[in-house]
């Protein structure tokens, strides 16, 4: 970790998972966790996807120093859990898959997933370990311009279950979509849940079989 706290308040590029490369100001890191701006807003990004940090003085756009603060200023030391937890009720951009972008606000923070509550999907699931970034927007957006009579943000009444193979095993006998919809092989009804493997019938009525491990977001319609 010292020789990346040597980078912060400097202009870096950050490559993680699927070669996407973030450029921005490194303004905070925790063992988990680093902070970047990149001069419009701030992305939080897990260690766990990260391949590479470096300072690059091939870039050719100075990026101005952040006027607003994050939401790690009040914090002694920041982690993944930290973060989500201050970010909950902010609304907020998250990467999970592909090239998809959920929009909503965190509404929990479990063991291994998060409950997160999207305008447009209502409530989903989301694997803490393929969440690649979040970044929160200023708190004068208004989600999709939508009037207050529209954005109703539900909350979520029904008990929680730690662990996401837990919760999805309530929802067996329920249609739902993992993944943002995008694979019609991940759109069905859930028929089993178990041993971390998930049985899945697809419009077709041929059944599936997927590994929970690989599953990223849950929505159900």
């Amino acid at each position: 970790m010292s020789d990346v706290s040597s980078l912060l308040g400097e202009q870096v590029s950050v490559k993680f998972s699927g070669d996407v490369i973030f450029e921005g100001i490194l303004t905070d890191l925790g063992q988990d966790i680093l902070v970047l701006f990149n001069g419009i807003k701030y992305y939080y990004i897990p260690w766990m996807h990260i391949h590479m940090v470096y300072q690059n003085n091939e870039l050719k756009e100075k990026i101005k120093n952040p006027l607003q603060p994050s939401i790690t200023q009040e914090m002694e030391t920041i982690s993944y859990r930290k973060i989500l937890s201050n970010a909950k009720g902010i609304f907020s951009e998250i990467y999970v898959t592909g090239n998809i972008t959920f929009h909503g606000y965190i509404m929990n923070v479990m063991s291994d997933y998060l409950v997160f509550y999207s305008p447009v999907f209502h409530t989903m699931y989301i694997s803490l370990s393929h969440l690649k970034w979040i970044t929160p927007y200023n708190h004068k957006v208004i989600p999709y311009n939508l009037s207050d009579e529209s954005l109703v943000i539900h909350p979520f009444n029904n008990p929680l279950l730690r662990s996401l193979e837990s919760q999805l095993k309530k929802e067996v006998g329920k249609l739902v979509i993992f993944d943002g919809g995008t694979d019609p092989m991940k759109i069905g009804l859930l028929n089993k849940v178990e041993n971390n493997q998930l049985e899945l019938s697809v419009a077709s009525g041929e059944n599936v079989y997927l590994k929970l491990g690989h599953i990223k977001s849950v929505h159900l319609p």
